[in-house]
């Protein structure tokens, strides 16, 4: 007879699960469109791996994980990606999440299943990538990818974890009481994978059927079907281990450093549809309960809108909100048309006469309930205090990652006080900080690295340099030359380097020179300019006698020389006709007769006898006149 553990804390809800253990597990119908989100891990979501218009077959791998703590996704069921958007999406936050919207054709035609034939002669790494490509993940509520925990080295104690001790919520219970069978094969799987000293499989008290089945299952095998008392929350992992095992997991510590593993039931049945069936992930057993005509257990197909599972078990008047999860830890959906996940374990139509809305919350009296309820040992209300004063290095002092979220502190609080919801916000608040924080750091680090990598630059090119100085040194005849090629070589790149080193005292001494050099160069160009000048004049002196004694072209043909010689004569007679004008104005009979040009024409010819004749009449008679004035002088 095994010993259990009792556990601090603890309470005992109504548990509210015989309405949905009434009629076995249903297949909920194939809706008109399923919305899948990439987003089925505690990791990154998904990478989409096929596009709108594609036809796809149930199984078919939809989205590639993208890291190691993220899971594979696969098609539902068949038909055509009519769209790949964000979608609504089943958190809290209400914030969208990527999915992959399918038309299902109603056919729900399977892709080619290949199972991991021979998988106990394979390679414990080749089975756990096989089931990572298969999106097995928890379905406990974690969605922790189930091909890390399998990678344990050593183990003591495997635990399975069949307690499902929230309210509500009977998916396991009916699980293991109508597929005990490929649990128990999931368990031998994965203990052969794990090979721990012995296998627990906790169930609790109140599932009297599911026991009974999986201890007929359990036959011929050496897994223990261990019986646990009903109290909340037993079936949180660190809760059971301690309540079948005796030992406490302390605060940052893995279960598995202290030999022991724990698996939902939902997991490990997964498991073994993935490596006998060759089925990936594209369903889970829901609990539809609550507010609605008939609350049982269906199989969902991944990415089924849970309104429209509301609906089919029978929405009544009244219904307020949809929980997905239990009235402790569940929370309610912002949108309804978010498709199930893997973590959709219950659905609860709620309405304010099934689960009557919280009173208003009430100042703390420090009555100590709800450190008497907490599983974990802590000091809820002085937690509460830190997470509303805003004082989160306290609230991490206080162990506030220990919390579970169970809300067993909530549950018993007097007051009122919804102290999850503080926790909540102190974790995300401290989340935020780190993720801040390690960007600053990143930050931080890429520009160390630059500062580096400019620095190193200048050193490497600095080197170079001086190395090419050294090669020129070498290549020029020197005395040096006698040296041995190394050490000529060697005392170069010093001297290069000295030169480099002394550039600064170089630049320093470089005025004085500078100046002198700048003189001589002044002086030179004002030699230059002066000398520019006194041939511009030569030029220019040069350039005006031509002009006044024009000489003949040495090459000038005669046509040219007899045009030129007919213009001087033109000019001359020109200028004979206007000095015999002057002297014809001037009736001057004394002035010598001009002599006319060789090659004067007649006309002009003509004209100058006229005139010279009439001048020498005017003459005659200005000296006849002479003449008799002379004479009546005389007289």
């Amino acid at each position: 007879m095994r010993v259990l553990h009792a556990f601090h804390g603890g309470v005992h809800p109504p548990e509210n699960k015989a309405q949905s253990t009434g009629t076995p597990i249903a297949t909920a119908p194939i809706p008109p469109r399923l919305f899948v989100p990439m987003s089925q891990s505690l990791g990154n979501a998904a990478l989409p791996c096929v596009k709108t218009g594609d036809e796809v077959l149930k199984g078919q791998k939809i989205g590639e994980a993208d890291g190691r703590l993220s899971a594979a996704v696969h098609a539902p069921t068949s038909g055509k990606i009519v769209d790949i958007a964000p979608h609504a999406y089943a958190h809290p936050s209400g914030l969208a999440e990527l999915c992959v919207v399918i038309e299902p054709d109603g056919l729900d035609a399977w892709g080619e299943r290949k199972p991991l034939a021979d998988w106990q002669a394979l390679p414990a790494a080749d089975v756990r990538a096989f089931l990572a490509d298969m999106g097995v993940v928890g379905l406990g509520g974690a969605v922790f990818p189930t091909h890390l925990k399998l990678s344990a080295p050593s183990l003591d104690t495997l635990v399975i974890n069949g307690a499902e001790c929230e309210p509500f919520i009977s998916c396991d219970d009916m699980l293991m009481r109508e597929r005990a069978a490929d649990v128990v094969a999931g368990i031998t799987i994965v203990a052969t994978l794990m090979r721990p000293k012995e296998i627990l499989i906790g169930i609790e008290d109140n599932k009297p059927e599911a026991i009974a089945a999986m201890r007929e299952a359990c036959k011929g095998n050496h897994f223990e079907v261990v019986t646990v008392p009903t109290i909340y929350p037993s079936g949180g992992a660190k809760q059971l281990i301690r309540r079948l095992t005796g030992k406490e997991v302390p605060h940052g510590t893995r279960s598995t450093d202290m030999g022991v593993q724990c698996f939902n039931v939902a997991t490990v049945y997964t498991v073994e549809r993935a490596i006998e069936h060759g089925e990936p992930v594209t369903s889970r057993i829901v609990t539809l309960t609550g507010d609605v005509e008939r609350p049982h257990n269906v199989e969902a197909l991944i990415g089924t809108p849970m309104n429209f599972l509301i609906d089919y078990a029978g929405r009544r008047t009244g219904v307020s909100e949809v929980l997905m999860g239990g009235p402790m830890m569940g929370f309610a959906l912002p949108d309804e048309d978010a498709g199930v996940t893997k973590a959709s374990n219950c659905l609860i139509a709620r309405s304010p006469a099934l689960l009557p809305d919280r009173p208003p919350a009430m100042p703390c009296i420090r009555c100590g309930d709800c450190a008497s309820a907490c599983p974990a040992e802590l000091q809820p209300m002085d937690l509460y205090w830190f997470a509303k004063a805003k004082n989160f290095g306290k609230a991490q002092e206080w162990k506030l990652f220990d919390c579970i979220e169970c809300g067993a502190c909530s549950y018993v609080c007097p007051s009122q006080i919804p102290l999850v919801d503080y926790y909540r916000f102190a974790k995300g608040e401290i989340w935020g900080a780190e993720r801040d924080k390690k960007a600053a750091d990143r930050a931080r680090a890429r520009h160390e690295f630059r500062q580096y990598r400019v620095e190193r630059d200048k050193e490497e090119k600095a080197q170079r340099l001086a190395e090419r100085a050294a090669a020129k040194d070498l290549a020029a005849p020197s005395s040096q030359s006698t040296l041995p090629a190394d050490d000529a070589k060697a005392a170069a790149i010093r001297a290069a380097m000295e030169r480099a080193a002394n550039a600064t005292s170089a630049n320093v001494a470089a005025p004085t020179l500078s100046d002198d050099a700048k003189k001589a160069a002044i002086e030179a160009a004002m030699a230059r300019a002066a000398a520019r000048k006194a041939e511009k004049q030569a030029g220019e002196t040069q350039r005006s006698a031509n002009v006044t004694q024009p000489a003949a072209p040495a090459g000038m043909d005669d046509a040219k020389k007899a045009a030129i010689q007919a213009a001087l004569e033109r000019a001359a007679a020109r200028k004979a006709e206007k000095q015999a004008a002057d002297t014809q104005e001037q009736g001057s009979a004394n002035r010598v007769k001009p002599a006319g040009p060789a090659t004067m024409d007649d006309a002009k010819k003509a004209a100058i006898q006229v005139a010279m004749e009439r001048a020498a009449a005017r003459k005659a008679v200005r000296e006849a006149q002479d003449a008799g004035q002379k004479d009546k002088n005389r007289r």
